[in-house]
């Protein structure tokens, strides 16, 4: 079997360091709120390029955390509509519903499944005060264009990089493209924990000075609370693991942009539709390697017949979802399309060449 995604493997790879790491924070004593988290959130932001960097329990918290304080700052209020992709995982959208914002959904493009961002304007109102944009599968969402609409209506940009990490557009990487980003790190990401964990960067002291007191019962001195807060913080088990792992990140990711360039250029079968392969290598992370098939039960059939693992990213749009059976009569027909007929090939940075050209002769032969 094929897998989908090694994940012992992976982390195996970093055995060593990781035991290390684990049994000094251990033997240390201090396991919230200590040195572990400090150094990797300095880490974390010194990768991305922002100036603050935030450790939270994990990646959905991350965006709700990030529109709350925006909320608590009064650059947002309840009723606000906040512009989302219909084509994302639906933790994008919960974060603005439970913030009670509301979700203004957006097409996709269907070169590349992110949102269109030529449909963002006619969906402005003046109730609107932000755009979330989700670097979805690992391909970046960026342009001037989005940054001219930003800066005419005065939105706020909110980055979803659960999936993106180590992307980049014109030489900034994703975290640092917007005005704040959300980022996961559960197991599966490219930068994944051993278990639930997600981060925070911003440039924005505020936002940041903000966002950390909200995680942490909204409090910035112990047992004196200014918000109404969560309990959502990074600890430090987690934040070594993520610490050893992000030095190698970039290597991993160049790993995967190998295994996908052999895909598109192997893959030759005219029941599939390959994704878009961009122009500058570096603003996708293929986080996930995407394929697209009108007989999509059949080929995934045949595919674990034939030994290889395959997931569906997503199987059910957002708005057809029982949790917002309010839109349930909504057509998207392109999310819908694409949610119809994905499919994901194991791609992973410990994927060796002959699974990869075993993955492609079992394609073209069905």
């Amino acid at each position: 079997m094929i897998k989908f995604l090694d994940l012992q493997k992976i982390n195996l790879t970093h055995q060593a360091e990781i035991e290390e790491r684990l049994i000094a924070t251990f033997r240390s004593g201090w396991y919230l709120l200590g040195n572990e988290v400090k150094v990797f959130e300095e880490n974390l932001a010194k990768y991305t390029g922002s100036a603050f960097a935030i450790g939270v329990a994990n990646g959905l918290d991350a965006l709700r955390l990030i529109l709350r304080a925006y909320i608590e700052l009064g650059i947002f209020q309840k009723g606000d509509e906040i512009i989302v992709p219909a084509n994302t995982y639906i933790a994008s959208i919960l974060a603005i519903s439970d913030n009670d914002l509301v979700p203004v959904l957006v097409e996709p493009s269907l070169e590349h499944y992110n949102i269109d961002i030529d449909k963002i304007e006619e969906k402005i109102t003046e109730k609107t005060k932000g755009i979330l944009i989700v670097h979805l599968y690992g391909r970046v969402i960026f342009s001037e264009k989005l940054k001219e609409i930003s800066e005419k209506y005065q939105l706020k940009v909110i980055e979803d990089n659960a999936q993106a990490i180590g992307a980049t557009w014109k030489g900034i990487k994703t975290g640092n493209l917007g005005d704040a980003a959300g980022f996961s790190f559960y197991p599966g990401k490219n930068l994944g924990a051993l278990g639930d964990a997600g981060g925070i960067t911003t440039n924005d002291e505020a936002l940041a000075k903000t966002i950390r007191a909200l995680a942490n019962y909204g409090s910035n001195q112990k047992y004196v609370n200014i918000y109404q807060g969560l309990n959502s913080r990074l600890d430090e088990i987690q934040a070594a693991v993520l610490d050893v792992k992000l030095k190698y990140i970039d290597t991993e990711n160049d790993r995967r942009k190998e295994i996908a360039a052999i895909y598109i250029a192997e893959i030759k079968n005219p029941k599939i539709v390959l994704p878009e392969n961009p122009k500058d290598i570096a603003e996708h992370s293929w986080h996930i390697f995407l394929i697209r098939s009108e007989d999509r039960e059949a080929l995934q059939k045949y595919l674990t017949d034939k030994g290889v693992q395959t997931l569906i990213h997503y199987p059910i749009p957002p708005h057809k979802q029982q949790a917002y059976k309010e839109w349930n009569d909504l057509s998207f027909p392109i999310t819908e399309q694409i949610h119809r007929e994905v499919l994901s090939l194991p791609i992973s940075p410990v994927m060796t060449d002959e699974e990869v050209l075993s993955v492609i002769q079992i394609i073209n032969e069905f």
